[in-house]
């Protein structure tokens, strides 16, 4: 589903991230959405997204844990090309809730980002958020490791061996 460009100025940041299609279908709502993307917190309700075995179903949790922390960086680093080069969640409790994603993006490592930037042009941050059910647990932590790269890094050439001889 793609939202028409006249429609997509008109809404605020909170319902455009409502209304990207895989969080559409999976019902997610923005509870909290700082201007600066530096504090996040989105419910992915139970009803729409629960597992055979009636607990929330992993797959959705992972799917909206993925792009958060490449939106933070690209709010706050403006003018990169950024990216998740690597997801992971630790699944420590069943929930049969709705979760609640909650991401905060620490001053000390944008600062540490800043720096690798302007040092390097790129750098590749691991961020550590979670979800936690209706009672306040945790139930799974999210490490999330973004690629961010200045518009015009070029990856260094390697050469590939060719598998095939003649």
């Amino acid at each position: 589903m793609h939202i028409p460009e006249m429609l997509r100025r008109r809404l605020s940041p909170k319902r455009r991230l409502e209304w990207y299609p895989p969080f559409r279908s999976m019902r997610v709502r923005v509870l909290e959405l700082a201007e600066d993307w530096r504090q996040v917190r989105l419910l992915l309700p139970l009803a729409p997204n629960r597992n055979p075995g009636g607990g929330m179903f992993g797959g959705a949790m992972a799917c909206l844990a993925d792009p958060i922390a490449a939106l933070a960086c690209n709010a706050v680093f403006p003018g990169h090309k950024v990216w998740t080069r690597a997801l992971s969640l630790d699944f420590t409790r069943e929930s049969r809730t709705d979760m609640q994603l909650r991401f905060v993006f620490e001053p000390g490592m944008e600062d540490e980002i800043r720096d690798q930037l302007h040092e390097r042009g790129r750098a590749t941050p691991a961020f550590e958020y979670a979800f936690y059910d209706t009672h306040g647990q945790v139930c799974a932590t999210v490490r999330c490791r973004v690629a961010i790269r200045s518009a015009d890094y070029q990856p260094a050439v390697t050469k590939q061996r060719s598998s095939s001889k003649r």
